[in-house]
């Protein structure tokens, strides 16, 4: 197999590392395979959108999600490093309002599942950073929300000692306890 998958602390979460292919000329690696993801992720997920953004140092994105077509994403970075971070918003979940976080950078090529019912967000460390992802359904404005990325109520430890630059709508983002979230 190309890959090896890894629970996080939040079972569904996983992490995905691919097997690299490198010599004197550079390396190779093959970042996705639905037959690989299927037996070793999760099984009857069809990815339907490819989003790349670049973001320079200190941007903090999310946390992002949709209350209604809920997307499952699979994310990556190929330029620069970010801690990627995962909150399970599924009001029956035994994690409810816990997360997982970790370094996704082009150096480690890690990979990260974030299946539908968990808010993602990343903040930039390196200079810059482009991050990818694909979803499982497609971006429907009105249905996105953001919790505020510094809920006391959640706890992220951001490895960052900087105020991060926000969207507007990420700067208005709302507590877990006042937010819409999963059944």
């Amino acid at each position: 197999m190309a890959i090896q998958v890894t629970a996080t602390a939040l079972p569904e979460v996983k992490i995905i590392e691919p097997k690299v292919f490198g010599d004197a000329r550079g390396y190779f690696y093959e970042s996705f395979n639905a037959v690989e993801f299927a037996e070793q992720v999760e099984a009857g997920v069809t990815f339907v959108q490819d989003n790349h953004s670049r973001s320079a140092k200190g941007v903090l994105r999310g946390l992002h999600y949709q209350i209604q077509h809920a997307q499952g994403k699979l994310v990556r970075v190929v330029e620069g490093e970010v801690f990627d971070v995962a909150v399970d918003i599924r009001k029956s979940s035994p994690n409810f309002g816990k997360w997982e976080g970790l370094i996704l950078s082009a150096q480690n090529h890690r990979q990260l599942w974030i299946p539908p019912g968990f808010a993602h967000g990343f903040v930039v460390l390196s200079d810059s950073a482009q991050f990818l992802y694909k979803t499982t359904d497609y971006w429907f404005a009105e249905h996105e929300r953001s919790i505020i990325w510094n809920d006391v109520d959640i706890g992220i430890e951001w490895p960052i000692n900087f105020e991060p630059m926000l969207a507007a709508k990420d700067a208005a983002g709302k507590r877990l306890s006042e937010a819409e979230v999963f059944a």
